[in-house]
């Protein structure tokens, strides 16, 4: 599937759709539904989240977690207890993030993981989760967000 957003608050908007989907539907992994978020900076994984986490009812404002790499929000939709945006940019071996214990966030169905720079933890990836690609447009501020 590819969405083609011609700016910010669009971007955001179908993230909210998205993750109310998500949270209301019945899409069950063995463990935690984790969204994978690739393009290069600038590419919208950011903004994407802001949407998704306020798809499912979190008012605060959403920073990236370049610098502390994961924060978590408590969630209220039916089913989920918890939403971990995870931001692997300055991730060098993913051994850092099972120090964190990333492979029971990764265990808990009532868990949403959005994970950025996913590549840098491919090897310990689960292979149930939702692939999404961020690609710049032809417009200053259009992105195409692929998801598959």
């Amino acid at each position: 599937m590819v969405y083609k957003s011609e700016s910010f608050r669009q971007t955001k908007n179908f993230a909210v759709q998205m993750a109310k989907e998500i949270s209301t539907t019945k899409f069950r992994a063995k463990g935690a539904v984790v969204l994978t978020l690739r393009g290069n900076l600038g590419s919208g994984k950011t903004t994407f989240t802001q949407g998704f986490l306020k798809g499912l009812g979190i008012k605060k404002k959403i920073t990236s977690p370049t610098f502390v790499i994961q924060k978590n929000y408590k969630l209220k939709a039916k089913g989920y207890k918890l939403a971990y945006h995870i931001d692997c940019y300055r991730i060098k071996k993913s051994q850092e993030l099972l120090i964190l214990g990333i492979k029971e966030i990764f265990d808990n169905p009532k868990n949403i993981v959005l994970i950025e720079w996913p590549e840098r933890i491919s090897g310990i990836l689960p292979k149930e989760r939702i692939r999404i690609n961020f690609k710049y447009g032809k417009k200053e501020n259009e992105r195409k967000v692929v998801i598959g």
